[in-house]
């Protein structure tokens, strides 16, 4: 399959006409919100289906509660607040009450990564994935972009378990073709390459594709793969892919540390040695800004992927 770049949705505006959608034909969806429905986009929900769309008020520790209570019921609860008030401040009940009781609960908040600059320090949330995947039970995936949002939303309501799925704020690139499906697992191979293997999660991938693009045009030949399902990890398509150039690259939009670079660390260190670099947020709190200016601050533009891969291979 041949890959282009267009413009796409916000992945919280997918988010409530997704899970709109599937209250459709499942009665048993319903949308617990934190006070923010006009900024999830979980008012979307809220206007055509009022009756199960429950107001929590800002009591996020209460709302993932409840949620796991109404999974025992039969219904399926999904979660519309921002991701800082979704995944930290609860983590102890979701720990409890949802992933060690394997609830139906599917924790869908916006406002992940550093496309929530203009909130400020505190609602930059970077270790999502880190947190998430640590906690037995739970599935965690990492969409691209709203093609693979909406399909990996429709593929939760089919899932009997817990499920993380990371949304962001703003429109971000699109990558992948109408009517895209999703499949829990699997890598996604989106450009081949000979000298360097990328992997690349959520929606540093279609930026990911773009540095590829720039790095053939300074004739590094890289080969580039989407890791949609972070966890469980497709051990053997991380292996193959590496295995291929023998050289490792990880890009992601959130920390090093237990992300997505952690994670293929981990597999390679385990089943196939190979040098991996990662590029992504080590170690540091964002500062507020803009998309493009902390994109570009933190090294994660298109451009500014390219220019540290090269970096890094002409270092050796």
């Amino acid at each position: 399959m041949s890959y282009e770049l267009s413009k796409g949705l916000a992945l919280r505006e997918v988010f409530g006409r997704t899970v709109t959608e599937l209250a459709e034909t499942d009665q048993r969806v319903v949308v617990l919100d934190g006070d923010v429905g006009s900024s999830t986009k979980g008012d979307i929900f809220e206007k055509i289906h009022p009756a199960r769309y429950l107001q929590m008020g800002i009591a996020e520790q209460n709302m993932l509660s409840v949620a796991a209570g109404l999974a025992t019921t039969g219904l399926i609860p999904y979660i519309s607040t921002f991701t800082a008030f979704a995944v930290v401040r609860p983590l102890d009940q979701i720990r409890v009450s949802i992933a060690q009781t394997r609830a139906n609960v599917k924790i869908t908040p916006s406002y992940a990564g550093m496309f929530t600059g203009s909130t400020g320090m505190s609602h930059i949330i970077l270790d999502d994935l880190g947190l998430m995947r640590g906690l037995p039970n739970m599935v965690v995936i990492a969409p691209a972009d709203d093609m693979e949002a909406a399909a990996a939303l429709r593929w939760s309501a089919q899932y009997e378990g817990p499920v993380y799925i990371r949304l962001i704020r703003d429109a971000t690139d699109r990558i992948f073709p109408e009517g895209f499906g999703f499949s829990l697992g699997p890598v996604v191979p989106i450009a081949d390459g000979s000298d360097i293997t990328v992997f690349s999660t959520s929606t540093q991938t279609p930026r990911s594709f773009a540095a590829v693009r720039i790095l053939a045009g300074r004739g590094i030949s890289a080969k580039l793969v989407h890791v949609p399902t972070i966890k469980p990890i497709d051990v053997a398509g991380i292996v193959n892919a590496a295995a291929e150039t023998g050289r490792v690259f990880t890009v992601e939009e959130g920390a090093v540390v237990g992300g997505l670079g952690g994670a293929v660390a981990e597999v390679l260190s385990e089943h196939l040695p190979t040098r991996v670099t990662r590029l992504g947020l080590d170690d540091v709190y964002v500062a507020s800004g803009s998309n493009a200016a902390l994109l570009d601050v933190y090294g994660l533009s298109g451009q500014r992927v390219a220019d540290q891969i090269e970096s890094a291979l002409l270092r050796g």
